[in-house]
């Protein structure tokens, strides 16, 4: 098929002028964010191309919309469609009550084993930040997104399982540590050195291709010593085996922090930190504390990648809104900046540039959605889709 985006023996991506891009429209504000999104990136597209590049846009149901028509949260149907095409994007989707599937979005994940959750940030002129320099925020997060949490296996309190697994703490393994076991609930979170290494390996990969070089592992090994330090002992041991020149070249600069203490650095310093690579749920921590810095994760874009199969999936990071949707007053930058994403993804860094300019330009005009524009000086509140309008109206190569 000419218009497939296949991958090349390098590990590449071969991609045609009209690629099939599988898309999931979303549950609640997730329609009006995705119709957003696909006007502004067909019309930047077809302008910085001059007609010679477009997307075949392939809708697959996930979600509301996919249990009301099939009876199913995610049909396999699906995941083949994201297997076959590599590269998709998704709005935001809601969580299923009760039994079946505990995430759609961990399944998504771990289905297609996309072990990077990328999270870049940084600030856009023009909007307003709670930090006095939201200018020096400019970190890309690549959080290990298959693991950890997203693992995890839990006993509730009081359940047989639970008593069980209690027994044989102490009666085989010598536990007593477990200050109140009538009345507590068990977790285990598991981190593998194959897991450590490809996350970290990515973003050393990243960190040198980008120009970035200074690449931070982020952990809590001072006290859960075998799980999140083994996070950090495994990331030196990667990068020393397999970039032991870019190391010595000065390309790439390692060193690692607690995650308390980046929390606050971050905040004193956020200059220091430039591509950070983390567990599961540090780096849920991590990339909506970043994000409140540049303006919330309603400007934040997000991708679920393997780096090694090609597979991809660039998300909208917020929530689905059920209060507003259908209202029109949904903010689509966040679907929008990750479908940028997944332009550079694809090689067509030209038209991604070209909407980022856009936005940057709407913004300085005080032009933005609601929830960006009541905090800017001379602040013009936009619809969705009139906010759409007018980053195409700036959209220019």
């Amino acid at each position: 098929m000419t218009n497939l985006i296949t991958q090349t023996s390098d590990g590449g991506l071969s991609v045609p002028d009209s690629p099939i891009i599988p898309y999931v429209e979303g549950d609640g504000v997730g329609p009006e964010v995705t119709a957003a999104m696909q006007s502004v990136i067909n019309h930047a597209v077809q302008t910085v191309y001059s007609g010679q590049r477009s997307i075949v846009w392939k809708e697959v149901l996930a979600g509301g919309k996919a249990y009301e028509r099939t009876g199913e949260w995610l049909p396999e149907e699906t995941m083949q469609a994201f297997r076959h095409y590599l590269v998709g994007i998704k709005g935001p989707l809601t969580t299923p009550v009760g039994g079946g599937v505990r995430s759609l979005n961990v399944a998504l994940r771990q289905g297609l084993d996309l072990f990077v959750c990328l999270r870049p940030v940084r600030w856009f002129e023009g909007v307003e930040s709670p930090v006095k320099r939201p200018q020096d925020v400019d970190v890309t997060v690549f959080r290990e997104n298959t693991e950890d949490i997203y693992a995890g296996i839990e006993w509730e309190a009081g359940t047989p399982e639970a008593e069980k697994f209690l027994r044989f703490l102490r009666e085989e393994m010598g536990v007593n540590k477990v200050r109140f076991p009538g009345s507590s609930s068990l977790g285990i979170k598991p981190i593998s050195r194959e897991g450590t290494e490809r996350l970290v390996r990515a973003a050393a990969q990243y960190a040198i291709t980008t120009g970035r070089k200074r690449l931070t592992l982020v952990h809590k090994g001072n006290i859960m010593k075998f799980t999140e330090g083994g996070f950090k002992r495994w990331g030196y041991e990667v990068v020393e085996r397999e970039f032991a020149e870019d190391i010595q070249a000065g390309r790439l600069v390692v060193d690692d922090c607690i995650a308390d203490a980046f929390l606050q650095n971050a905040l004193l310093k956020p200059e220091a930190y430039r591509v950070v690579a983390t567990p599961n749920l540090n780096g849920d921590y991590i990339s909506d504390m970043l994000a409140a810095q540049v303006g919330g994760i309603g400007i934040s874009p997000g991708a679920n990648i393997n780096y090694t199969t090609g597979h991809a999936i660039f998300e909208a990071t917020h929530g689905t809104a059920p209060d507003i949707a259908g209202t029109d007053k949904a903010n689509p930058c966040s679907l929008i900046l990750s479908a940028c994403m997944m332009l550079r993804h694809i090689g067509w860094s030209e038209a991604a540039e070209a909407i980022e300019a856009a936005i940057t330009s709407c913004f300085q005009q005080g032009k933005a959605t609601a929830d960006l524009a009541r905090f800017m000086k001379n602040g013009t509140p936009l619809s969705t889709s009139s906010f759409a309008a007018a980053v195409i109206e700036n959209t220019s190569i």
